[in-house]
């Protein structure tokens, strides 16, 4: 069978050494059975890598802009001991962020609010830090995103946000797909990106790199939609799966070509009026 099919085996698993790769290393995390619990704990260890990068101290108060499920800013009050207000533009996912609070017994650190990340409700100077996880992909202005978390931060407040930029030269049908599938405007260059960081008064600390988890990201997202498609039909419709068919392929194409990924982590002055 290795004579044979070895080679195709390696298509497959990696060709390193041809066994059962750790995804998770041993006695440090709970078992993961399936790409989705795989996803969930790789989710997982992105947020602790960013709650390590913001470090939040214990009587700080943390702006979470575009807060999704709520289980990240829960996780940021947990480990840190800290305050967590999250806004979000989804009412249904305000309702479970909500939920996710009371059921870990934070609900008097960690609260959510509707909110417009590009026009944020809150006064000067309210935040002692505040982060942004791939929220700013869907902002239709987010320079004006920048100057409003620069405007509620206090002096020597730290932002952290995350972004995808622009490499090489996609087709129509690639980007048109990540514009569907992702629900935002197309990704700019990262010369854009940081171009716009200086205008709205923050100095930059510190970047990284971090484009190939979002390249394994795609590639896990096709692999669990072809994988789990009858469902997904069965749930959302057939029209719903005969749209999003065609646009998996270029998608995965150009997240894997085309998109880098950053963790952009600026700060505002002290010396900021």
């Amino acid at each position: 069978m290795y004579d044979r099919f070895g080679d195709m085996l390696a298509m497959l698993l990696g060709d390193s050494a041809v066994h059962i790769g750790m995804f998770v290393p041993h006695g440090k995390h709970q078992r993961v059975a399936d790409l989705v619990a795989l996803a969930d704990h790789a989710q997982d260890r992105q947020t602790d890598h960013l709650i390590d990068t913001i470090g939040l101290a214990p009587d700080g108060h943390l702006l979470d802009i575009g807060c999704g499920t709520g289980d990240p800013a829960v996780r940021l009050a947990r480990r840190s001991g800290g305050r967590v207000t999250g806004v979000t533009v989804s009412k249904r996912h305000l309702d479970r962020c909500v939920e996710a609070a009371r059921t870990a017994g934070l609900a008097d650190r960690v609260t959510f609010a509707y909110g417009n990340a590009m026009e944020l409700a809150y006064g000067d100077g309210s935040f002692d830090a505040a982060w942004a996880i791939d929220c700013f992909p869907h902002l239709a202005d987010r320079a004006a995103a920048l100057r409003e978390a620069y405007r509620v931060l206090r002096p020597g407040g730290y932002f952290l946000f995350t972004d995808f930029a622009l490499r090489g030269s996609p087709s129509e049908e690639q980007v048109d797909a990540y514009t569907q599938l992702w629900c935002s405007p197309a990704p700019t260059s990262f010369a854009t990106l940081l171009s716009e960081v200086g205008p709205a008064g923050f100095e930059v600390t510190e970047i990284r790199n971090m484009s190939s988890n979002a390249a394994l990201t795609a590639e896990l997202m096709c692999t669990l939609y072809k994988d789990r498609r009858a469902e997904i039909e069965e749930r959302f419709g057939a029209e719903a799966t005969a749209h999003t068919d065609p646009l998996m392929d270029p998608f995965r194409t150009f997240c894997r070509d085309h998109v880098d990924y950053y963790l952009t982590l600026v700060r505002k002055p002290e010396t900021a009026g």
